[in-house]
């Protein structure tokens, strides 16, 4: 073979290997995964066999519940649901209905991770500089750099910024991205009530670290039973009893798919397969650790993957919707079925044990609906996905139960965060608030009681880079640095963000401004930078075509 032969081969390779860098990276992903350990038994440590004697007061327990991307109109509670109300959610819907419907609750943040950390800690995340999400450089360089087809708007990724990465985290191993974490220092509710005597478990997602100090099991929980990673597979790709969705347009979910193992932890031990589809393997070990632990008070932190990405069903619950004719949405909306049943498995379990009566409940989501999975209704009515401070990506269903406390049918109107479960649950146990930090969070209980009137925040804020925004009473500024563009809204009398006000109101818009910048006196320099900046659009999902002068932010990570 002529030498101009093997050049032209070699140069048809590398184009090959250009166009189809994603199956390649992914392949290289894949031999990577850790080893994966067989299923093996859970053995949950087991309380008193015995309740306490009739008379003694028993504090209460405190469950926790966290979905992940679910979207405000994703349950049937407002009057929605997803494919227009095809899937009912008794279950999730009950604990509003028996309980407080926070009718203006905001996520800690638009993204995963540090929502996360405003809930466990009470404390805006930029306090400890727990800005970004934490994702792997090679997840971040591929979001980074790919667009989705005939893009308008391109992403970034600003490799000049790899040097300022925490030491370790740049290595192109799995575990490399457990070093971006929550520093050791801050406190969580699981510390803060497990100082108070109460039994403290976590299952399902982590998210905020996995190296020595930020791991659940080292920051307050006694039992762990998940992965740190922000997403996981829930069924093997292929395993017969599984229906899967893919984004061809995403890189996101391109990444997802071969860097994903199917594995959870207990207790920092061997990653080892769980046993059947995940969100139903954590809601059969929930059953059985609220079972161990009915005779002493516990904090349960309930968090399944249920409804990130990668989109996989059973096919038991995608086969129960078959007037869905839209494969994607379909799949979406049997995760969302499969999820509204374990919730109801988890609250079926506290009255079997005869805890009902004697728990907070407490449910929500850690941000709006992705956008990047293709759905124009998840959100509805709001404008924007999770990513963006529009409505769509902050706005999240958010509901309490605990009879005798909370009065049923209840509807709060005045905005509350995240940040409030902290407060909330710690004064519920008994527990003093830390006195040696700011915490963010209030008390809700008093204000649903009626014991206090008026606002429990005047202020909230939010920060991603360079995009910041504050709810200031009813009105709502964002600022998008990059852009040099700002958006005002009067949410008293446009909730869905419709009227623009910024030239209207210049006086606000200023005083607005400076509220931004005095909390940015007040928080740390993110513990690493971002390293890309993204287009998010406001008002259609991905995968639809973009088009010049639609409405836009730039999403930092």
């Amino acid at each position: 073979m002529k030498w101009w032969t093997w050049v032209l081969a070699f140069l048809l390779a590398l184009g090959v290997a250009y166009l189809n860098r994603a199956t390649v990276l992914g392949m290289i992903a894949h031999a990577r995964l850790p080893h994966i350990a067989p299923n093996q038994p859970v053995t949950w440590a087991q309380g008193p066999t015995e309740p306490p004697p009739p008379g003694q007061r028993r504090p209460p327990n405190v469950v926790f519940i966290l979905a992940d991307d679910m979207g405000y109109n994703d349950i049937t509670f407002n009057g929605g649901g997803v494919a227009r109300g095809a899937v009912p959610t008794p279950n999730i819907d009950s604990i509003g209905h028996a309980g407080v419907d926070f009718v203006n609750g905001y996520a800690g943040n638009a993204t995963c991770a540090p929502s996360r950390a405003a809930i466990m800690t009470g404390r805006y995340p930029t306090r400890f500089g727990f800005e970004f999400t934490p994702a792997p450089v090679a997840f971040e360089k591929m979001v980074g750099t790919e667009a989705e087809p005939n893009a308008i708007v391109q992403p970034k990724f600003f490799k000049d910024r790899l040097k300022d990465m925490p030491p370790g985290s740049t290595a192109s191993t799995p575990t490399a991205v457990n070093t971006l974490s929550v520093p050791s220092t801050e406190i969580t509710i699981a510390k803060l009530l497990q100082g108070q005597g109460y039994h403290t478990l976590h299952l399902g997602k982590w998210h905020l670290g996995g190296v020595k100090g930020s791991r659940p099991e080292d920051m307050g929980f006694d039992e762990s039973l998940g992965f740190i990673a922000g997403a996981s597979m829930y069924l093997p790709e292929h395993d017969p009893g599984v229906e899967n969705s893919k984004q061809p347009w995403d890189p996101i979910d391109k990444f997802l798919w071969p860097n994903l193992p199917y594995q959870v932890q207990f207790n920092g031990g061997t990653m080892f397969a769980p046993k059947g589809y995940m969100t139903d393997y954590l809601t059969d070990q929930a059953v059985t650790a609220i079972h161990a632990n009915r005779n002493r008070p516990f904090f349960m932190y309930y968090a399944p993957n249920a409804i990130h990405t990668p989109l996989q069903a059973t096919k038991a619950d995608f086969d129960a919707l078959p007037q869905i004719k839209d494969h994607r949405l379909r799949v979406y909306a049997a995760m969302i079925r499969n999820l509204d049943r374990n919730v109801g498995r988890i609250l079926a379990e506290l009255k079997a044990d005869g805890l009902d009566d004697n728990t907070l409940v407490i449910f929500t989501s850690d941000n709006g609906g992705a956008g990047y999975i293709g759905l124009p209704e998840i959100n509805k009515p709001y404008r924007g996905w999770k990513s963006t401070f529009f409505e769509g990506g902050v706005h999240a269903p958010f509901f309490m139960r605990w009879p005798g406390q909370i009065q049923p049918g209840s509807r709060y109107q005045y905005p509350v965060g995240h940040i409030d479960i902290f407060a909330t649950a710690a004064a519920a146990a008994g527990a003093p608030l830390p006195k040696d930090r700011t915490i963010d969070g209030v008390d809700l209980l008093p204000y649903l009681q009626g014991k206090q009137a008026g606002r429990p925040h005047q202020t909230l804020f939010w920060r991603s880079g360079q995009y910041k925004v504050v709810l200031d009473g009813d009105w709502k500024l964002q600022s998008s640095e990059a852009q040099h563009k700002v958006w005002l809204y009067n949410l008293a009398a446009d909730p869905t963000e419709r009227h623009e006000l910024s030239g209207a109101e210049p006086a606000r818009t200023k005083a607005m401004l400076a509220l931004i910048a005095a909390q940015d006196a007040q928080s740390v320099k993110p513990l690493w930078p971002s390293l890309l900046q993204g287009p998010v659009f406001i008002d259609h999902p991905s995968g639809v075509p973009q088009r010049k002068g639609e409405e836009y932010i730039e999403w930092d990570n």
